[in-house]
């Protein structure tokens, strides 16, 4: 099929720019408004409750650890301590700076809410996404030029996946609702299709792209899972999942390892080297409600899944069948809203995930927050919440950079960027 130019056009996105002057209130502060939630601490055990923690309690917020890191570092040189405990240490002091960070700007491109979120692999202020009309919008918000805008079809249109091309980072591919998987320039153009249904019945869900085996890999709504190579030829197609495909993942460390995670319940990891047929999978996740995401962690070592109600988990990746560490989390699914999903930070075991209170929710209380929520990846205790209530919303996506110091978020028509308060004043 030869590619196609799709239309472009350019579109001045609402841009706003936060004073380094105003500052927003804390949570202790929304205490007030809140009722004063209740404060529940998490559990010690493999199960745990999330509770509504704030940001501002006394037991999470310890002094910066600056000297600490400085002993660390020299005992680590020294031979004297070991990895694991100055990496803790260097967590911890990033997990305190999170009570300086604030929404510096926000972009508002879309007539339909965004679905989707990819931050540049190279450029630490440069971000992708998506929208349900087929829309992109390229920014840096480094630089006061305008972002580039690139037209969707509309209805119909929808960016399900996003990501940079690791091999061309000027390039992006794109899964999407018009029913393709292709790689395209900044501008817009069409290099290659990869995938295409050529019916309105079957559209591509999610892919992944692997930069050792040169390989792309797309979902679609009815269960298959296609395997290319970057040159475009087909490797091979099969049904994989009873239900739509919402997310694959390929591992960062050992890109043959895939993970698939479907509507049909269930989450699959893959051998890409012994693939036969649908029934040749390493290993079947069964989960209790259909499954948004699977993201293996920078490391590899661990799978987090998101499912489409309360539950979040982290898999051993060397003993799959192992109980999963289990994180109950107010998440749930909406028809009109874009599939919450949680991410790792690119450093630290830290998960990060936005809160949709539900007054079903176990230990949902009067008047909950829509949060973005940090927990430990080893012990799933909740760290921090933010929140900024001018951006009360829902946070559907929720990534950090690849520096790991500055956030994007997905809130309906909206892209957010959080930032150290005085970090943020200076891009």
């Amino acid at each position: 099929m030869a590619p196609r130019k799709r239309p472009e056009t350019q579109k001045t996105p609402e841009v706003v720019v936060r004073p380094k002057s105003k500052r927003n209130r804390s949570p202790r502060e929304l205490e007030p408004e809140a009722k004063k939630l209740c404060v529940k601490g998490p559990g010690s055990s493999r199960r745990f409750d999330s509770g509504c923690l704030w940001a501002g309690l006394a037991s999470l917020q310890v002094p910066p650890l600056c000297s600490s890191i400085v002993r660390a570092l020299h005992q680590h040189k020294l031979g004297t301590a070991a990895w694991p405990s100055l990496q803790q240490g260097l967590q911890q002091s990033f997990l305190n700076s999170l009570a300086s960070y604030r929404i510096f700007q926000k972009a508002a491109p879309f007539d339909r809410r965004a679905t989707s979120l990819a931050w540049h692999p190279t450029h630490p202020s440069t971000l992708a996404v998506g929208s349900k009309g087929g829309d992109i919008l390229l920014w840096n918000f480094g630089i006061k030029d305008k972002p580039t805008f690139i037209k969707g079809i509309g209805a119909g249109g929808s960016i399900t996946g996003l990501k940079f091309n690791p091999l061309n980072t000027n390039q992006f591919f794109t899964s999407s609702m018009e029913g393709t998987t292709r790689l395209q320039d900044l501008k817009g153009n069409t290099l290659r299709v990869f995938a295409s249904s050529d019916t309105c019945n079957v559209w591509f869900c999610s892919l992944d792209v692997s930069v050792k085996s040169r390989v792309v890999v797309t979902g679609d709504n009815v269960g298959h899972v296609i395997l290319l190579n970057t040159d475009g030829k087909e490797l091979w197609n099969l049904r994989m999942h009873k239900k739509k495909v919402t997310h694959v993942a390929l591992n960062p460390c050992c890109d043959w390892l895939l993970a698939t995670a479907s509507v049909d319940q269930t989450v699959k990891i893959w051998d890409l080297r012994q693939v036969r047929g649908k029934s040749s999978f390493l290993h079947s996740l069964p989960h209790r409600h259909p499954v948004n995401a699977a993201h293996f962690s920078p490391d590899g070592a661990q799978l987090l899944t998101t499912d489409q109600k309360s539950e979040i988990r982290v898999y051993s990746a060397c003993r799959w069948d192992c109980p999963p560490s289990l994180i109950p989390h107010p998440h749930r699914h909406f028809q009109h809203l874009t599939p919450i999903k949680a991410s790792w930070h690119p450093r630290y075991n830290l998960i990060v995930v936005g809160r949709y209170p539900d007054p079903n929710f176990k230990s949902c209380s009067p008047h909950e927050l829509r949060t973005i929520d940090v927990f430990d990846g080893s012990s799933g205790k909740i760290m921090y919440q933010l929140y900024d209530p001018e951006s009360s919303g829902i946070m559907s996506l929720n990534e950090f950079n690849p520096m790991g110091d500055t956030l994007a978020s997905v809130m309906g028509y909206h892209v957010l960027v959080w930032s150290p308060e005085d970090a943020g004043t200076q891009k």
